[in-house]
C-alpha cells in the first residue's frame, strides 16, 4: 500500500509494445514490482525519461527507436507519435531523427489538445486529430503514415526538407504521391499546407536516398533544368541491363551520379570506374557529384548546365543504349508497383536499393 509520501502505482505504460530490444518506461511502484520505488528512482541506477516515468540508466536513450518509445510513453489515451518519428516507427528507413549537424530532432506527439507538457526529447502538437488518423504499430500509438509525412512536410524548415521527407516516405512505400495529394485536398486550412502542396509538386517515388532527392532539386530549382527520371535502368540495344543510373536526362543522354564517401575507397571505387567505362562506351554522358557538391548549389548548378549543353551537342551521335526496358524487365519505380511485389520478389528485386542505402 502506498504511503502518504509515495504516489500509488500507475497503469502499465504501453502494455502491448512488441519491438525487440526496446525498454518501455515505467512509473514508480512503492512495492518495487512494476517499477522502481521512490528511493530507487532517485538513485543512479535509473534515469527519468519524462514526468513520472523511468528506465534503467543502462538503457541507451540515444537509440532512435528507444527515443521514440520514451516520448510515446507520455501520450494520452487519444494521441500518437507523428512526423519523422511516426514514419520511422512504421518502417521509414531514412528517418533517423538527426540533423546534418548531428543534433537530434525532438519526437513530436499529436495529442488533440490534451494537456501534455513538452519535455526534454519531445514536443507536443495540439492540432485536431481525427481518430481515423491514428493507428497502432507494434504496440505504439502513431499517426498514420500519410498524416505523419504531411505533418513533417508542413513543419519542415524549408521546401527542400519537405520534399526530402515526402520522397523518403515514398522510398519505404509508406505513402504514395496520390495518397498525399488526397490528404492535402481534404485538409486545406492547416498550418504549413502551402509548403506541403509545393513539396508535392516536386515529390517523386523513384528516389533511393536523401542525396538523390537533393541532387534532383539542385537540377530543377537551381539549374532550372527539366525534371528527370531517377534510378533509370540502362540497356544496350540487345536488351542487356548495363547499369542503373541515379538520374537520367533522356533528351540529351546525360546521366547524373551521386557518389558519397562509400564510393571513394577500395573495391567500390574500382566498380564505379568500370561501370562508368561501360556506360560511356555505349554513348552515355556522365556527370558525377561527390559529397560536398550539393551544398554548393550555385557552382553545382553551373556544372549541371554545362554538362547538359555538352551532352546535347553529342546526343544524336552513336547512341548505343536505351532506357526502354525489354519485356522481361519488372518495373519497380512506383510505390504501387513495389507494393504489388510478393515477399520473394521484393527481396529479389529491391535488394539493390537496400544495399545502396
Amino acid at each position: 500500500m502506498a504511503t502518504e509520501h509515495e504516489a500509488p502505482p500507475r497503469k502499465i505504460v504501453l502494455p502491448d509494445l512488441s519491438r525487440p530490444g526496446i525498454v518501455v518506461p515505467v512509473s514508480r511502484d512503492p512495492n518495487g514490482v512494476l517499477g522502481p520505488t521512490k528511493r530507487q528512482a532517485s538513485q543512479a541506477a535509473y534515469r527519468r525519461t519524462s514526468w513520472g516515468l523511468y528506465v534503467p540508466r543502462s538503457v541507451d536513450g540515444m537509440l532512435v527507436e528507444q527515443r521514440i518509445v520514451e516520448a510515446g510513453a507520455a501520450l494520452p489515451s487519444h494521441g500518437g507519435v507523428t512526423g519523422w518519428a511516426g514514419l520511422r516507427w512504421q518502417g521509414g528507413k531514412w528517418f533517423g531523427g538527426t540533423a546534418p549537424s548531428g543534433d537530434t530532432h525532438d519526437v513530436w506527439l499529436a495529442t488533440n489538445c490534451a494537456d501534455v507538457r513538452p519535455q526534454s526529447g519531445f514536443r507536443v502538437s495540439a492540432e485536431r486529430l481525427d481518430p481515423r488518423d491514428l493507428t497502432v504499430c507494434d504496440g505504439l500509438p502513431v499517426t498514420t503514415s500519410v498524416r505523419s509525412v504531411v505533418f513533417e512536410m508542413r513543419y519542415a524548415t524549408n521546401l527542400r526538407a519537405a520534399v526530402e521527407a515526402l520522397d523518403m516516405a515514398c522510398y519505404s512505400d509508406l505513402v504514395s504521391l496520390a495518397e498525399v495529394a488526397a490528404y492535402l485536398e481534404d485538409h486545406p486550412g492547416w498550418t504549413g499546407i502551402g509548403q506541403a502542396r509545393e513539396a508535392l509538386k516536386l515529390g517523386r517515388e523513384d528516389s533511393w536516398s536523401p542525396q538523390e532527392t537533393q541532387m534532383g532539386l539542385v537540377w530543377q530549382l537551381d539549374a532550372e533544368l527539366p525534371r528527370c527520371r531517377f534510378n533509370v535502368p540502362i540497356f544496350d540495344l540487345a536488351g542487356n541491363h548495363l547499369a542503373t543510373v541515379d538520374q537520367l536526362d533522356q533528351e540529351t543522354g546525360l546521366a547524373l551520379e551521386y557518389n558519397g564517401l562509400v564510393h571513394v575507397l577500395g573495391e567500390q571505387r574500382r566498380r564505379d570506374r568500370d561501370r562508368e567505362q561501360v556506360l560511356r562506351g555505349v554513348g552515355l554522358q556522365i556527370l558525377t557529384l561527390l559529397e560536398g557538391d550539393l551544398p554548393a548549389r550555385g557552382l553545382t548548378a553551373s556544372r549541371m548546365r554545362d554538362a547538359r549543353n555538352q551532352a546535347a551537342d553529342s546526343a544524336a551521335l552513336d547512341r548505343r543504349w536505351t532506357a526502354t526496358p525489354p519485356p522481361w524487365w519488372r518495373d519497380t519505380s512506383t510505390v504501387e508497383s513495389r507494393r504489388a511485389l510478393s515477399t520473394y520478389d521484393n527481396e529479389r528485386l529491391l535488394a539493390h536499393r537496400r544495399l545502396a542505402g
